[in-house]
């Protein structure tokens, strides 16, 4: 099951308006629907945002690694090129552009989730076709 497509400018707007709160939820969101994607017991959404949070956000750099890494196993799985921007992101996070990361892994996930959203419409119209 793919995830949610979301904009990759309302990553900012709505951590930016909502005072970093959205962005603890987008957080927990992007590990959830990789974990459900990749059907894999080893993520844990509610752990990855819990060290977050008591790490004051010095855990948050290892995640956006760990997750840029985990959406080339998400484009792999759904059969496109895998473009890994761990290190980019990384780089961006350590310079104080971690919302600009988050962007770039944003519209990574989406290139999935739009790719898999589509196989799927392609398989409901032909199976639905006499």
């Amino acid at each position: 099951m793919p995830g949610k497509k979301r904009s990759v400018v309302g990553v900012l707007i709505f951590s930016i308006i909502t005072l970093g709160i959205y962005y603890l939820y987008w957080i927990y969101a992007i590990s959830k629907e990789t974990q459900q994607y990749l059907e894999k017991k080893t993520i844990s959404p509610g752990l990855e945002l819990l060290f977050s949070i008591i790490t004051c956000g010095l855990y948050w750099f290892y995640w956006i690694y760990k997750y840029s890494k985990i959406a080339v196993e998400c484009q792999q799985k759904a059969g496109l090129p895998p473009e890994d921007n761990a290190v980019i992101n990384l780089i961006l996070a350590i310079l104080g552009l971690g919302i600009i990361s988050s962007m770039i892994l944003q519209a990574s996930l989406n290139k999935v989730w739009e790719f898999e959203s589509h196989k799927n419409d392609s398989v409901i119209s032909t199976t639905n076709t006499f």
